[in-house]
């Protein structure tokens, strides 16, 4: 079965995968720092916001899946979807700058808000559909 909502999505959270790695390979060039931060702050910061990106994305695109599996291709789907991947570039610009700032707040904020919703729906999934199909009988006439 294709899921074309998790496929875009997951698409472009690797296409922001690398581009967060750049960036912290475009400072650890600078400062010359080959493993590790270095102690330099901008290394770290953009390092966090990779690891950051890594440890919620997965999370992320495994429940749009599921979701998409279960009930198809909503557009709510699409728009949370894209609302993360936004919200994971704002989080990126604001861990370049000083604490706290509206970017980086805006950025996990948000994150944390779809992540939440996605996952109280898939939760309460089982439960719908359950109860939906409870009332219908095999032949799909009222019981």
């Amino acid at each position: 079965m294709l899921l074309p909502i998790t496929l875009t999505i997951a698409g472009g959270a690797a296409l922001l995968n690398i581009w967060l790695a750049i960036r912290v390979g475009q400072l650890r060039l600078r400062h010359k720092v080959s493993v590790g931060d270095g102690g330099v702050p901008a290394v770290i910061a953009r390092m966090r916001a990779h690891a950051n990106f890594v440890e919620y994305a997965p999370l992320f695109v495994l429940l749009l899946a599921l979701i998409e599996l279960a009930v198809g291709s909503p557009w709510w789907l699409w728009l949370a979807g894209a609302l993360f991947l936004v919200a994971r570039v704002l989080h990126a610009f604001g861990m370049d700058r000083p604490a706290p700032n509206p970017l980086r707040g805006a950025g996990i904020g948000l994150t944390l808000l779809l992540l939440l919703g996605l996952a109280l729906y898939a939760v309460a999934l089982p439960v719908i559909v359950d109860r939906a199909h409870r009332g219908v009988d095999v032949e799909g006439t009222m019981a």
